[in-house]
């Protein structure tokens, strides 16, 4: 039984009709499921079988442990978006709820090939010569939730030394203890909480610039 409906699905069909570059999804999995990894494999192959752009590989977490150390991942599922490019982009967790909008803005922004954001804030990005992780914890009920993790994956685009991850806060309840998280969205950059719901773009650089001053 498909996930999209069918309704849902000609939504999408329309959405990536005019994609312009190819996007590569990256999905990694292992032989004993983990808790929605199927979901999420199904789910990426019915979103990549509306647009001859999107391309998916399924690979296995444990028998292609050097591409996923490659790739950074250390936990599943995840998904990585790309096009020629890897710009850092990890989503953890299965992208549905709110977070499947994430999921189809991000396929488009890595298709055309630009984060869309204002001239001065990629100048600033520009500058930042340190490396910065950004996790974005997220749920699927969380209606605010999108909008931070796009921001951060803008980021993510604008600077190599910048990635950026969408994490599913009830998925990986270890991950959201050890970073206090009460509430989503929470940002965290470099180990430090940096922006607590969804935020400007301007409010998330500066909390970072001030991060990697302090």
């Amino acid at each position: 039984m498909a996930i999209l409906k069918e309704q849902d699905r000609q939504e999408v069909e329309k959405m990536f009709a005019d994609l312009p570059n190819p996007v590569k999804l990256l999905m990694f999995t292992q032989s004993l499921e983990c808790q929605y990894c199927s979901e999420t494999r199904e789910l990426l192959e019915e979103v990549a079988a509306t647009s001859d752009k999107i391309s998916l590989e399924v690979l296995n977490f444990v028998n292609d442990k050097d591409i996923a150390e490659k790739y950074g991942i250390d936990k599943i599922p995840a998904t990585v978006i790309m096009n020629e490019k890897d710009y850092g982009i990890r989503l953890f967790g299965i992208p549905s709820g709110y977070e499947f909008s994430t999921l189809l803005e991000t396929i488009k922004m890595v298709s055309a090939g630009d984060s869309g954001l204002p001239d001065s804030v990629k100048k600033e990005l520009a500058a930042i010569s340190e490396k910065v992780h950004l996790q974005v914890f997220i749920t699927p009920t969380c209606p605010y939730c999108p909008q931070a993790v796009i921001n951060a994956f803008k980021f993510a685009m604008e600077n190599d030394n910048i990635t950026a991850d969408m994490v599913e806060a009830i998925e990986f309840p270890h991950l959201s203890q050890k970073y206090g998280v009460m509430g989503v969205p929470k940002t965290v950059a470099n180990e430090q909480g940096a922006a607590e719901g969804a935020v400007p773009e301007t409010h998330l650089l500066e909390r970072i610039k001030s991060i990697l001053a302090s």
